[in-house]
């Protein structure tokens, strides 16, 4: 008996060289005899079914065999597109989108809802029917700019970023060699983040914010700070403020900025339960240990707007060294400065102390500015 839950295979699955993408696979479904398609099929749900079967147990918020249905029938339905002539590329993403908006149309049938008692969890089905739109509104940009990458870039994107897999494990979805594959990534980063500027210049709701968007732009991606008429912008206008926070994430985590933009649903919670992010946890912490304390390497700095923002310093404090104990010596008091002590002090009359005959300084210096030239001085005061 087959188990719902077959193990992911390493990359590239054993017996396929680097040829065998995931391209070449669903072509494989599409024509041959029965035996290469069904196994071109058993080797595309072996890839992608432990990351989509967890991705339903999180919609659905329960682990039972309801899960195993909703992937089943994920599966079903991108198989059968990718025999219509569909591309295999970037998969993944796909299979997720699809898992969530079966979960979603499930719960709106009562009919299944009485039949299955799991699609009635106020945290899982129940939760996702009531809400408008799977996709935040603070997303929007990134969701577009994502969806309009070639296929290629979206799968590097999401399996390196998202997935936090090593660059082989895309190189072997994909059919290709490392190298290239890092450089279409960095390509692909530069590409999302020039499609979120270019979305939020297109969606903007007035021409003010259309103004401000070269002066988001380049300062978040140079890593300074924003001029003082765009920060006051970005307190009264929510969309521009959605969009300076989607381009902050390109200097810190963007995978989850990612997640949330195609998934929506639950999408923090898968990023933190992918097996790459606690290996790169792990990895860090020994890194930081190695480093005593130090930033581990390979990793971004923390940024974004409020990364960048000086906090206030301490208070200078006066210290006194303390006095040896039986020495002798006594601290003179410092003179207070309290009101009791103002009010004892009287105020000095100066005219008091000035020599007899000797006018005041500033007269003294009036007189000696208006003497003509060629008269005689004559000292004023003894």
């Amino acid at each position: 008996m087959l188990t719902p839950q077959p193990p992911r295979p390493p990359y590239p699955p054993p017996g396929s060289g680097p040829g065998e993408s995931d391209e070449s696979l669903a072509a494989g479904t599409r024509s041959g005899t029965d035996g290469e398609v069904a196994q071109s099929t058993a080797l595309l749900i072996a890839r992608h079914w432990q990351p989509v079967h967890d991705y339903a147990v999180i919609c659905l918020a329960s682990s039972t065999g309801i899960a195993a249905m909703v992937t089943t029938a994920a599966f079903h339905q991108v198989l059968d597109r990718l025999k219509l002539g569909e591309p295999g590329t970037a998969l993944r993403p796909r299979l997720l989108v699809t898992v969530r908006d079966t979960v979603r149309q499930w719960a709106a049938d009562d009919d299944l809802s009485g039949v299955l008692p799991d699609l009635g969890k106020p945290a899982g089905a129940r939760g996702m029917r009531a809400a408008k739109s799977m996709t935040p509104e603070n997303r929007l940009l990134a969701e577009r700019a994502f969806q309009g990458l070639p296929p290629v870039a979206r799968c590097v994107l999401w399996h390196a970023e998202v997935e936090a897999e090593p660059i082989t494990v895309a190189a072997g979805l994909l059919g290709m060699d490392t190298d290239t594959v890092a450089a279409v990534r960095e390509q692909a980063r530069q590409k999302l983040r020039e499609g979120c500027v270019r979305a939020h210049r297109d969606l903007a709701p007035s021409k003010e914010c259309r103004f401000y968007n070269r002066l988001l732009d380049v300062p978040i991606g140079r890593g300074g700070d924003l001029l003082p008429d765009v920060r006051r912008h970005l307190d009264a206008c929510r969309y521009c403020r959605a969009a300076a926070e989607q381009l902050g994430h390109f200097e810190g985590d963007l995978g989850v900025l990612l997640a949330e933009a195609v998934l929506g649903w639950g999408a923090r919670r898968y990023v933190e339960s992918r097996p790459g992010r606690a290996a790169q946890r792990t990895a860090g912490l020994r890194g930081s240990a190695r480093h005593r304390g130090g930033r581990p390497r390979g990793t971004r700095r923390a940024g974004g707007l409020l990364a960048r923002m000086p906090s206030p310093r301490p208070p200078r404090t006066r210290c006194r060294p303390a006095l040896p104990e039986g020495s002798g010596h006594r601290r003179r008091p410092r003179r207070g400065r309290s009101a009791d002590h103002a009010a004892r002090r009287r105020p000095v009359d100066r005219r008091r102390h000035r020599r007899p005959g000797r006018l005041p300084r500033h007269r003294r210096h009036g007189l000696l500015r208006r003497r003509l030239p060629g008269r005689p001085h004559r000292p004023l005061g003894p």
